[in-house]
């Protein structure tokens, strides 16, 4: 009776690796999170199902998802783990220094922006400490995915967030080269650009972004046409300084090229500066780990609630700071 319930018990490996797989999707992604090879993490999950007698996920060779148990299953579990966490949290509080994992998720223009300023520093004070910086184009649900906390636009936070800027107002701008406005006639108004050939830009979600333009509370998103679309900030530099099209990119990007003569800014004044990048995180218990990665960040703004929103036209609602 004793080896039988030896073989029936559960432990918080195997629920730890379940909640991954179930978060990801994916057995590959969820295995790189948990630092173990696919096929370890296969077994412990199929280990899982025949102690538990049921099966939780449906597999095939392109997808992975809950099955009706795996999802009630979940549901009952996730709130359990909730308290562990919380309370292994609790006396982690009670080190002189925090340890653990702190996983955050960001574009990679964020991440750029964030690595050297606050992550660098951070492991450095911190060493007991480890950051796990997941770059993704997509903007993600941090809670559902197992994140600590988020970077990304301020005017793409969810409402239900704690934000705390991290940089300086982001401003785009259209320009075109000297090349390419002498073939064609500047465009004087927005509705003007429908007339030109534009750089498009396909962000990471698939999505064409539209040209977000704003002037004396009058916001407008513009569908621009154009034969290039590209899915890379230095692309749509590039294909701007071939004098191919017009380009919507953000000024920093180009702010050299403006200064040299070898690209032309248009419609500047329809081209705001509006609130940039932020930390993010839930309304919930802050972990030790990410309460000291706060005061980190916290000297480049004062928090502000996620809804807050200047512009929500800018990029065509972009929001992945890239």
């Amino acid at each position: 009776m004793h080896d039988l319930a030896q073989s029936k018990r559960v432990g918080l490996a195997d629920l730890n690796a379940m909640m991954a797989v179930a978060a990801h999707k994916s057995f590959r992604r969820a295995a790189s999170e948990l630092q173990m090879s696919p096929s370890a993490l296969s077994h412990s999950v199929a280990a899982l199902e025949e102690r538990i007698g049921v099966r939780l996920f449906h597999r095939t060779t392109r997808s992975v998802s809950l099955t009706p148990a795996g999802e009630r299953f979940l549901g009952r579990v996730r709130p359990a783990l909730g308290e562990i966490e919380g309370a292994i949290e609790e006396v982690n509080e009670l080190r002189e220094k925090p340890a653990g994992l702190l996983r955050l998720n960001a574009s990679a223009g964020a991440a750029k922006q964030i690595f050297r300023p606050f992550i660098v520093p951070f492991i450095r004070r911190y060493p007991d400490m480890q950051v796990d910086l997941v770059v993704d184009g997509r903007l993600v649900d941090i809670v559902a995915e197992g994140f600590d906390a988020g970077f990304r636009l301020l005017e793409a936070v969810p409402r239900d967030m704690v934000a705390i800027p991290v940089g300086p107002p982001l401003r785009f701008a259209v320009v075109a080269s000297p090349r390419y406005l002498k073939k064609h006639r500047a465009p004087r108004t927005p509705s003007d650009l429908l007339q030109h050939d534009c750089l498009r830009n396909r962000m990471p979600s698939g999505a064409v972004m539209r040209w977000g333009l704003a002037r004396r509370g009058e916001e407008l998103a513009i569908d621009v046409k154009g034969t290039l679309t590209l899915g890379h900030t230095d692309l749509l530099v590039e294909g701007a300084l071939d004098g191919v099209g017009i380009a919507y990119v953000t000024e920093a990007s180009v702010a050299a090229h403006l200064a040299s003569g070898r690209l032309v800014r248009l419609l500047e004044d329809w081209t705001p500066a509006y609130p940039g990048g932020c930390l993010y995180y839930p309304h919930r218990h802050v972990s030790a780990g990410l309460r000291a990665f706060i005061e980190i960040v916290r000297s480049a703004g004062r928090p502000v609630t996620g809804g807050a929103k200047a512009n929500t036209k800018a990029a065509g609602g972009q929001g992945d700071g890239s």
